[in-house]
């Protein structure tokens, strides 16, 4: 079963055509998507961009709805960002309010506006287009259509499987604490301990994972096989070239409005 498999109910979004494309295909629309757009920071690129994502998503089976649940740290931490930026961004033109450190500009309000709409346009794509993604689909996917190196993607593919233990571990030793009626009082001092507890033991259970891993040959140089192979299609090409174009027609009408602004200038 899928790591973030949504129930088959009638909320889940119709995504066939991003169910039929490799994990490692997703990756790789994400990265030619959201690369054009990390070197300029202005806002009609981004604006283009997340238009234009929001409407494919529309066509894709996405709801405001699923949207909103999916992606809600996204949409309180591009404001945040923000905000921060329309506070303390570098000031030009105008000044509207000004107190001690905090000033807001007519360069501080555009940066704003760019970079609210930039961390929605790069965020909004990535946490969607893996929605429905099994990390073992993902490692086979980049160990045979990348060709990365068998021995890091099984490494990272087991210590993904662990992540969901740190809140098991977490809760027990709260439960543990409080059973000894340590865990009622002194939160920071509670929350520091059970982090270092925390850390030890993740430690100690990365070293019997990788003594077991080794053991089992999974650190073996020679060609390794694969139970599931993992393929491309007509549907990868397709969401290459839509996240190509969009990435494309992006950076073009900031061009032509002259609002592109590269980050090194």
């Amino acid at each position: 079963m899928s790591a973030v498999e949504l129930p088959e109910s009638g909320h889940a979004p119709s995504l066939r055509f991003v169910d039929r494309v490799n994990p490692a295909t997703r990756l790789a629309a994400a990265m030619v998507l959201t690369t054009p757009l990390l070197l300029t920071v202005d806002w009609l690129s981004a604006a283009i961009a997340l238009g234009i994502q929001l409407v494919l998503f529309s066509l894709a089976g996405v709801t405001p709805g699923l949207l909103v649940r999916r992606t809600w740290p996204i949409l309180i931490a591009a404001p945040i960002a923000g905000i921060s930026m329309l506070l303390y961004g570098r000031p030009s033109g105008t000044v509207y309010w000004e107190f001690w450190l905090a000033r807001i500009t007519d360069g501080s309000i555009q940066l704003a506006l760019a970079v609210t709409l930039r961390v929605l346009a790069i965020g909004l794509p990535a946490a969607l287009l893996f929605l429905r993604v099994d990390p073992t689909d993902l490692a086979d996917g980049l160990a045979q259509v990348w060709r990365l190196p068998a021995r890091f993607v099984l490494g990272a593919l087991a210590a993904t499987r662990l992540v969901g233990l740190f809140v098991e571990d977490w809760r027990a030793m709260s439960l543990s604490r409080r059973a000894r009626g340590i865990g009622d009082h002194g939160a920071v001092r509670r929350a520091a301990t059970m982090a270092f507890a925390l850390l030890v033991l993740a430690i100690r259970r990365g070293s019997k994972l990788a003594t077991a891993m080794e053991a089992r040959g999974f650190g073996a140089e020679t060609e390794r096989t694969w139970a599931r192979p993992s393929q491309v299609g007509s549907a990868d090409a397709l969401l290459v070239l839509l996240a190509a174009a969009v990435a494309a027609i992006s950076i073009a009408g900031a061009l032509w409005a002259g609002t592109f602004h590269p980050v090194w200038a």
